[in-house]
């Protein structure tokens, strides 16, 4: 969601020295490792920099546009996050963006194994009885990508920057949503 649906401004590096985490060490999976009196607090930690961040949100530029032309269509769409639902309730609320997700196409990391695992892109095939050949993930981070190759469907790297660092997970890579409204 972040850095896909919304321009991202999630500073992880933040994130990481306020729960004085090592440089590079992925947050949720360090706080799962550790014993929960002691990986307690720091949940709430980051609950609350997550609720900063979602208030400050905003949508990345076309998606309204995109979102817009696929809902028409009847496409179904759904969010696989790594945020809570609470979060993302927030931060589509934030960016106006409300409107194209129902909550049960909102899969959160409570709800299942976070991505790079692919549950989430399963559950929603399921839930869809949706076909693999019919279904696309879309991300901007490797862990998406991931989750999208594993789950055997098509993935769209969307990097905003141009550099495109997983080209063995992408099948398509934009750089901005108005590269392929056009082909919806």
């Amino acid at each position: 969601m972040d850095g896909t649906l919304t321009v991202s401004v999630h500073n992880f590096d933040w994130m990481r020295e306020e729960l004085q985490l090592d440089k590079g060490e992925p947050i949720l999976e360090t706080l799962h490792k550790m014993p929960i009196e002691q990986a307690a607090p720091l949940w709430k930690k980051v609950d609350e920099m997550e609720f900063y961040f979602a208030t400050r949100a905003k949508p990345m530029p076309h998606i309204k546009t995109l979102l817009n032309k696929l809902s028409g269509k009847g496409v179904k769409l759904g969010i696989i996050t790594r945020n809570t639902f609470p979060v993302v309730l927030q931060t589509l609320e934030t960016c106006q963006l409300s409107q194209f997700f129902t909550e049960q196409a909102i899969v959160d990391r409570a709800a299942c194994a976070p991505k790079p695992l692919p549950d989430g892109v399963n559950w929603l095939m399921n839930t869809w009885q949706a076909d693999a050949n019919d279904t696309v993930m879309v991300g901007d981070y490797l862990y998406d990508l991931q989750a999208g190759r594993a789950a055997n469907v098509a993935t769209i790297h969307i990097d905003t920057e141009g550099n495109f660092n997983w080209p063995e997970y992408t099948d398509w890579a934009i750089s901005n949503f108005d590269e392929i409204i056009n082909f919806v």
